[in-house]
């Protein structure tokens, strides 16, 4: 039994009751090299199709292939920052199988001798710190990419033709493979989200990749499998292919726990399969039933000599490491003067580079942690996406935050503005200006508003001149009104008490 229906599905809770999820995450990263893989082809993203191609990625006969050093250079980073060891000596193979958006009818690929392997990468999720043990980082090319026109779907079932772009075939790749993650309960797509966003961080942080999951830059392939409690035996796995975000991470795990719980809860069997995971919904579909290794007919690339990176230059290549964001959050907490609970939240959210640039651009830290945490936070999870996918910028941030503490604007009218520039309305300044938001700054405005209050008021100003201050806040509450909201409600309160003192 391939599926099931979702209303028959029993809730999360029930499912992680009877049993005990097992993961494997699989995420492919693009390297960001000048071209690709095998061949001198440039990899630049946009570019009209089939424009950056030529006779090796297109796999015409008599061509043949040559390593791209940047990405074997690349590839060796990536194993060093994963605490990987790194082979003396690997090859690469042949991966066979027919795919229309794979020119040569095979992939170049590593199979039993990766370049890396046996490594880690320690990840904080639900409190505690978790170590994703990785079995091995290998260098293969990317496909080309197949759009199917006509049909409901977007897939190749229904639709009326397909097209076929060889500008990605060929761009160097490097596939992470976890070792099978145990031990996470309910955990378990708390723990799958921090490791591909661990993940993501590292890369970046080596300056070997954007790693942009919106742009198919970094894929999670999330494997996942259900045992009885209490037992040893893995069960029967799906791999859910190609999700490209960090959310979706932990809703396609969270779906098929509870999918993999109502196939077995019926006595059926779980078919080991693809999954494609829907993004409207959150749920997973069938794709192709899943092959096994041998039925790839993995061989030797007979055109490409066996890579064996000398261990000086894996060494001078550790020397290179940059300050890896374990390393980096642990300086960033203390700058910040923050608790270890607000810091993972703050990762959690994705929210670390989002407020060092803000930061960086001349905010101060703790007020550009109040706004991305806080505001944009919720905007973030009322819309349903990542924080940093809203439509403002750490530039537009900071420029809020000087606004602010100039007294240009007071909290109130701040999160008026980053209303406006999410909604497209143009920069901060440009929405103070359209909205008519700045701040009531003048003080004969302001001792006008007032004098209306004490006289609305009477008894609360005389009380405010007996010495009892507690009335004064319903004076100033008034003035705010008048100035809808637009005065500092710092000076109002300095130009009352003067006002009533006399």
């Amino acid at each position: 039994m391939s599926g099931t229906s979702t209303v028959n599905l029993p809730s999360y809770e029930d499912a992680l009751a009877s049993y005990d999820p097992v993961m494997g995450l699989e995420v492919h990263v693009e390297l960001g090299t000048a071209t690709k893989m095998f061949c001198g082809c440039p990899t630049a993203f946009g570019a009209d199709p089939n424009t950056q191609t030529c006779p090796t990625c297109l796999g015409l006969p008599g061509s043949l292939p040559v390593v791209n050093a940047t990405a074997i250079e690349s590839a060796i980073r990536i194993g060093l920052a994963l605490n990987c060891e790194i082979a003396e000596w690997c090859r690469f193979a042949r991966k066979n199988y027919f795919y229309p958006d794979m020119p040569k009818n095979f992939q170049t690929s590593q199979y039993d001798e990766p370049i890396a392997f046996n490594g880690y990468l320690d990840v904080e999720a639900a409190g505690k710190t978790w170590r994703i043990e990785i079995e091995r980082a290998h260098m293969e090319e990317d496909t080309g990419k197949s759009t199917h026109v006509g049909g409901a779907t977007g897939r190749i079932h229904g639709a009326d033709y397909s097209l076929v772009d060889y500008n990605r075939a060929g761009i160097p790749l490097i596939e992470i493979v976890t070792k099978p993650i145990t031990g996470t309960g309910e955990h378990a797509p708390e723990v799958a989200k921090a490791y591909v966003a661990e993940l993501r961080e590292l890369i970046r942080a080596l300056g070997v990749s954007e790693a942009r999951m919106e742009l198919g830059q970094m894929r999670c392939d999330a494997n996942l499998s259900l045992r009885p409690l209490g037992t040893e035996k893995f069960g029967t796995r799906s791999e859910t292919k190609n999700v490209n975000s960090l959310r979706s991470v932990e809703r396609a795990v969270t779906f098929e726990i509870r999918r993999h719980a109502a196939v077995l809860d019926a006595g059926d069997k779980v078919v080991q399969e693809t999954r494609h995971f829907h993004e409207n919904d959150g749920t997973t579909s069938p794709g192709r039933v899943k092959e096994e290794a041998e039925d790839y007919r993995y061989f030797p690339e007979p055109d490409l000599v066996p890579v064996a990176p000398a261990r000086t230059w894996v060494e001078e290549l550790r020397g290179t490491l940059p300050e890896l964001p374990g390393a980096r959050r642990k300086r960033l907490q203390g700058e910040w003067e923050v608790s270890d609970h607000d810091m993972q939240s703050i990762l959690n959210a994705g929210a670390v580079d989002l407020i060092v640039e803000t930061v960086s651009l001349g905010a101060a830290a703790d007020q550009a942690r109040k706004w991305w945490m806080g505001e944009l936070a919720r905007r973030a999870n009322e819309d349903g996406v990542d924080l940093g996918a809203l439509a403002i910028t750490p530039a537009q941030v900071a420029e809020v935050v000087a606004l602010t503490s100039a007294g240009k604007l007071n909290d109130k009218l701040a999160r008026q503005v980053i209303e406006g520039v999410l909604a497209g309305e143009g920069s901060p300044e440009e929405v103070v200006a359209k909205r008519g938001l700045a701040v009531v700054s003048d003080d004969g405005a302001l001792l006008t508003a007032i004098d209306d209050a004490v006289a609305a008021f009477p008894d609360a100003a005389e009380k405010v001149r007996g010495g009892n201050l507690g009335p004064a806040g319903q004076l100033i509450g008034a003035v705010m009104k008048a100035t809808r909201g637009q005065a500092d409600a710092a000076r109002v309160r300095e130009l009352l008490l003067e006002r009533l003192s006399g």
